[in-house]
């Protein structure tokens, strides 16, 4: 993880040797290792680069980096598979190297076809004045940039900023491909022109297909000075998953448990699942790809191996892996994959999120169903609910019981039984109103721009204290308070865009049977970058921390798009069973039990964050709390700083 940031100027009079303040401050929170910054003049342009560095990786090798020939790169990203890094390795260099090797536009472009992992850069090519940038296929990098409306200058960040009482003009680079800009060129003619580099594959028909995200549409929220176009060559980046598998079955839709919409909704009801042998063949295939992108995401950083058992007891030594945890399915997985390839000794901190509400009186029954309805949530299993009862019953502190919360104790009971012999650090983050406000104010407003809506605001809130990590373990013996140190946090997002676990899905069901929820799961993947994945890469990055997503490894989403719809997910089934049928299978398959038949709870209502300030707001509401109110914030966040 790095903060990474290039800011270009062509008018003289504003040639600068610094970076502003503010936008400092936000690139050295996400890179605590190594700060660094190189300028690059040209008679008819200027360049500063910055680099802030969050070492995981082999060396410690600073950034920006450059070479003889004056070619300057910077990178946030990980290498996971694609091209050769070896684990004492920097992959910064390794794919510098690379580049500096590379003789024309369509060796960089096979360069960055091959690359799978989560990646933002920017390079700056000395002797064709061309300064190349862009994200990963999925945009699980942060890049944004930023266009002086008089054309004198332009700026791109992993991390933006906002003055207060002017409208944020930072704008998130589309994840569609590659960008080039001819920095001599835009000097002389006063124009920025991007020259665009998509992202294609071929389909099943044979038809080239490409990006979603058109020039026009880039274009539309550009100043007029700023043009997209099409590289002349007609050159494209090579798109490492397989296109999705649209294929509807030939008759009336039967699945291989037809029998089981007869069967009560427990486990039982998905054991009947794995007596077909070609679904249980399926369910091992998934949990051996999303296995090994665990592996990778788990073993890609420095562990001091001289520390030994015999030198620091294992009750002492902290985690190197941290996981987003509600106690669900996708963070259950996750967390029992995890733990069969990282060391025993070592522990792992699963951090809970809990936003302090006020308590209420308990609603009546005919306010529970209409509750119910409006929330398309339908009871659980009488297994699950005694186990949510039990625990439920252990928390004297009410205030504090919210599902979430509830959900992952009971997740933690289960992996202590899958696996005893580790140390899970059940980290609970309890989170006040006052708390809430203030850091939305100084701090996360900043982050989750250049998004604006009440989804964004719940969702960017409760990740950031979540991957904080300051709270406390309950142990038998006492409570104590803890700061989760892992540089890694796991995250299950990817899971329900691939395999049907929105309630939006059940309803494209509904409407449009198969075909229409095949192209609802192909839009979801084709706009995460933009709804997601770059907020939480700012938001997480922002503790010095790196956000890592094994379900959107290039080779689990292949897999998954391999496969018709109906071995994803059964929507005639009811929740908790027929949404992500495919991770509920894996489950089983992996040891667990309650978790298993967890209905899907979006995070802002399992955290109760959505409960906090305004109850009448809709999800895509702009969001008026994350306007900045002062433009005192900088001074109050390094006063408070974590």
């Amino acid at each position: 993880m790095c903060g990474i940031c290039c800011s270009v100027n062509f008018s003289v009079e504003h040639f600068s040797k610094d970076l502003k303040e503010d936008l400092l401050y936000n690139l050295k929170q996400r890179g605590p290792n190594s700060s660094k910054q190189l300028l690059k003049s040209d008679v008819n342009y200027q360049c500063l680069f910055s680099g802030h560095v969050l070492h995981l990786r082999g060396v410690l090798t600073p950034q920006p980096v450059e070479d003889e020939r004056g070619n300057v790169f910077l990178w946030n990203g990980e290498v996971f598979n694609g091209i050769m890094v070896e684990a004492e390795e920097n992959d910064t260099q390794i794919v510098f190297n690379y580049l500096s090797s590379c003789k024309n536009e369509s060796d960089i472009l096979s360069l960055f076809s091959k690359i799978q992992g989560p990646w933002s850069f920017i390079y700056y090519q000395a002797s064709t004045h061309y300064l190349w940038f862009g994200r990963d296929f999925f945009g699980r990098r942060s890049l944004l940039w930023h266009f002086n409306n008089l054309g004198k200058s332009f700026c791109l960040s992993s991390v933006g900023t906002q003055t207060s009482g002017v409208a944020n003009q930072w704008q998130e680079v589309p994840a569609c491909g590659i960008f080039r800009i001819d920095l001599k060129s835009a000097a002389i003619s006063k124009c920025v022109i991007l020259k665009s580099y998509p992202w294609k594959y071929i389909s099943r028909e044979n038809v080239i297909k490409e990006c979603v995200d058109s020039l026009t549409q880039i274009s539309a929220d550009l100043p007029k000075i700023v043009s997209v176009e099409a590289n002349e060559a007609k050159l494209y980046l090579e798109q490492s998953v397989v296109p999705l598998n649209m294929v509807l079955p030939p008759a009336a839709f039967e699945t291989h448990c037809t029998d089981i919409s007869r069967v009560p909704p427990i486990r039982e009801t998905l054991q009947v699942c794995l007596t077909d042998r070609h679904m249980k063949e399926v369910v091992q295939q998934f949990i051996d790809v999303l296995s090994i992108s665990v592996k990778r995401r788990v073993l890609y950083l420095p562990r001091d191996e001289s520390l030994t058992s015999n030198v620091l007891k294992t009750c002492d030594k902290r985690a190197s892996i941290a996981i987003l945890f509600s106690g669900g399915i996708d963070s259950m997985v996750i967390a029992t994959l995890a733990d069969r390839h990282i060391p025993i000794d070592e522990p792992i901190d699963l951090l809970n999120v809990a936003f302090m509400t006020k308590e209420k009186t308990i609603p009546t029954s005919s306010n529970k169903k209409r509750s119910k309805q409006k929330n398309h949530c339908e009871i659980p299993s009488e297994e699950f609910s005694k186990n949510l009862a039990a625990t439920a019953d252990d928390n004297p502190d009410k205030q504090l019981s919210v599902p979430d919360r509830i959900t992952g104790r009971a997740g933690l009971k289960e992996l202590q039984a899958v696996n005893p012999s580790r140390i899970w650090n059940f980290v609970e983050i309890n989170v006040s109103l006052e708390e809430l406000q203030k850091f939305r104010r100084t701090r996360i407003c900043q982050l989750i721009q250049p998004l604006d809506t009440v989804l964004d605001d719940s969702i960017g809130c409760a990740v950031w204290f979540a991957s904080r990590g300051i709270g406390c373990v309950v142990t038998q013996d006492e409570v104590k308070s803890y700061q989760s140190n892992a540089k890694v946090v796991l995250t299950g997002i990817g899971a329900d865009e691939q395999l049907a676990g929105y309630s939006r899905h059940r309803v494209c069901f509904q409407t449009h049977g198969l075909e229409g929820l095949n192209k609802e799961i192909e839009m979801e993947l084709g706009r995460i970058s933009s709804r997601n994945l770059g907020r939480d890469d700012r938001v997480i990055g922002d503790h010095g921390k790196e956000a890592r997503f094994p379900f959107l490894d290039e080779n689990v989403v292949s897999f998954l798009n391999s496969l018709p719809i109906w071995e994803k997910a059964n929507l005639t089934l009811p929740r908790g069973i027929g949404e992500k049928l495919l991770l509920r299978l894996a489950a089983v398959e992996l040891g667990l039990t309650s978790s298993a038949l967890l209905p899907k709870r979006a995070m802002q209502f399992g955290s109760r964050i959505a409960k906090m300030e305004k109850n009448n707001e809709k999800a895509s509401d702009k969001c008026g709390r994350l306007q900045v109110i002062s433009s005192e914030n900088l001074s109050i966040e390094k006063e408070i700083k974590m």
